[in-house]
């Protein structure tokens, strides 16, 4: 008992690391474009991260539950390797202030305890392949999405005075993101659900087929949820500030863009990564409105955080497990 209740207290850090780490998915636009305070739109964003599970099924928690790893294989020497290995890839990012994926980081931990102990046998092959196509799918949909609203908006809006178009975008940008918090929500708190899931299915107080306890969804909601009120203010500047300039309409083009993408992603139940698909979706609207104006050198820095996020996350995992082997965990 009292490792079940050490590994859901870990596991519920890494929630709320992964909303202060993601913070910045969710406002980084709406407070770079002055719609919001930064407190009052981390406010805004935490509660409907919190309120997403009442709108979206619980297919990612499933996904990471049973669909990375073996769950046959799962012990808790693999949780909390596997936690720890993402919760240390995040801090990292998070000091240095590179947007990486908490989803990717959390995978990574999973595959590199998984295979300490297993071998490359214990892998889902299904699952994995999933989210890696994900990691190419998500931010340029995402780019797409969010430039082709940009172009339909200058469209509609071409003979529009441009301070009157700002203020109508001001607050529509409070819809996008909410949109955007509701899929960041329920795409990535379902991340920690699996990952409690997987434990109480391995010690046996959960069927293999079992639900979700509701003391599970909304623990995790809420530990997301005030990850975000605490705010990753590093990450917040480079993705806000620091990759493009975006107006209100720029704001609401990119995170609609990304909210339709976590819609899709989360109802097929592919573990995507939020900070992937803002980006995309950032970057989409910055290249539509002025090519050059793109910070092309922050967002490759950007790129070369993701491709090493589940590798990363991977050998921390897998030291970390032949340590806890050691000491006879």
């Amino acid at each position: 008992m009292v490792m079940i209740v050490a590994i859901v207290v870990i596991a519920l850090s890494f929630d709320y690391i992964n909303g202060f780490h993601d913070a910045a998915n969710s406002i980084a636009t709406i407070v770079s474009t002055r719609v919001l305070t930064p407190r009052a739109a981390v406010v805004w964003a935490g509660f409907f991260n919190f309120i997403a599970f009442v709108v979206f099924p619980l297919h990612v928690a499933h996904t990471i539950g049973k669909g990375i790893i073996d769950p046959k294989i799962i012990d808790d020497a693999v949780l909390l390797s596997a936690l720890g290995g993402a919760i240390t890839w995040n801090l990292i990012t998070w000091w240095y202030g590179l947007p990486s994926s908490s989803s990717h980081a959390l995978v990574g931990g999973l595959l590199g305890a998984g295979i300490s102990k297993g071998g490359f046998a214990v892998v889902q092959q299904s699952g994995v392949a999933k989210t890696a196509l994900f990691i190419v799918v998500s931010p340029v949909l995402g780019m797409i999405l969010g430039g082709g609203m940009m172009v339909l908006v200058a469209w509609v809006f071409r003979r529009k005075h441009p301070g009157r178009i700002d203020r109508w975008f001001k607050r529509l940008q409070l819809v996008s993101s909410a949109m955007f918090s509701l899929g960041h929500g329920a795409n990535d708190a379902q991340k920690t659900m699996g990952i409690i899931l997987a434990m109480l299915i391995a010690k046996g107080r959960l069927g293999a087929h079992a639900e979700l306890p509701i003391w599970v969804i909304l623990c995790c909601q809420a530990a997301m949820g005030l990850g975000t009120l605490t705010g990753g203010w590093r990450i917040v500047r480079t993705m806000g500030m620091r990759l493009t300039k975006l107006k209100p309409s720029g704001g609401f083009c990119a995170e609609t863009g990304a909210a339709g993408m976590l819609f899709l992603a989360s109802a097929l139940g592919i573990p995507v990564s939020t900070t992937h698909t803002i980006t995309g979706g950032i970057v989409g609207v910055g290249w539509v409105n002025n090519p050059a104006g793109v910070r092309w050198g922050v967002a490759l820095r950007i790129v070369w955080a993701w491709l090493f996020t589940i590798q990363s996350a991977a050998i921390v995992a897998a030291v970390l497990y032949f340590g806890l082997r050691a000491l006879g965990i």
